[in-house]
């Protein structure tokens, strides 16, 4: 795939992803502050349903334009992308004050949620299917295994009712998103610097806006979804 192909594909991408992460996180926002203890469960549902179905017509029209090239090569295209992104998707959110922390970790994580999705749809499935938000609570580190993703998100679904005041939901979901990104960035180093920083919009930028974390993730991703590998 030429670089003119590539520059055409990222940039038809980035805007139909982008529409929908906004529309997608003004809403999913409201419902992590209202079940915070499902932060990560939401976003990857939110994610699945929100995202899934633009990585699905992604993979198909980059196959349609460009017949010879292979799995491999549409992954190395995403992942090109959405670690760019990552390096600054934090500071792309517009929510300030006393939520910022909960919509800057949000739009950190969707940006890694778009990267699998797309990375699933590059190797074949589809990443609009309900089983791609347990492997992405799997792939992201917020669960061991497909088992312990599945029954949390069985929960996050039939979660129902409002928590205690804005500002310990607010905490707790941020708390929650901050928890794998930090697994994936260094563990628990980066989480105190987290705790440090909370409830400072600088929590992204400081600990969490990590490109190499999403570099990891990639690859991680890349090796589940090819040929012959499963997720346990």
């Amino acid at each position: 795939m030429g670089s003119t192909g590539n520059a055409a594909a990222e940039s038809t991408g980035s805007t139909a992803v982008g529409r929908t992460g906004g529309r997608e996180l003004a809403v999913l926002r409201a419902r992590l502050l209202a079940h915070p203890g499902f932060a990560p469960e939401l976003l990857a549902l939110a994610a699945v349903e929100g995202i899934g179905p633009g990585a699905r017509e992604w993979a198909r029209g980059l196959r349609e334009a460009y017949p010879d090239a292979g799995p491999d090569g549409l992954a190395r295209l995403a992942t090109r992308r959405f670690v760019r992104w990552a390096g600054v998707g934090g500071g792309t959110a517009a929510a300030a004050g006393l939520f910022a922390p909960v919509a800057e970790l949000a739009a950190v994580l969707w940006t890694q949620s778009a990267l699998v999705l797309h990375l699933a749809a590059a190797y074949g499935r589809d990443p609009a299917h309900p089983d791609r938000a347990v492997e992405l609570l799997v792939l992201t580190q917020v669960h061991p295994d497909a088992d312990s993703a599945r029954s949390a998100l069985d929960a996050a679904r039939a979660a129902d009712g409002p928590g205690d005041g804005p500002w310990p939901r607010a905490a707790e979901a941020a708390w929650r998103l901050a928890a794998p990104l930090a697994a994936q960035a260094g563990g628990w180093a980066a989480l105190r610097l987290a705790a440090r920083l909370l409830p400072g919009a600088a929590v992204v930028a400081a600990a969490l806006g990590d490109v190499a974390a999403t570099d990891r993730l990639a690859v991680r991703t890349v090796a589940a979804y090819r040929p012959g590998r499963a997720l346990g």
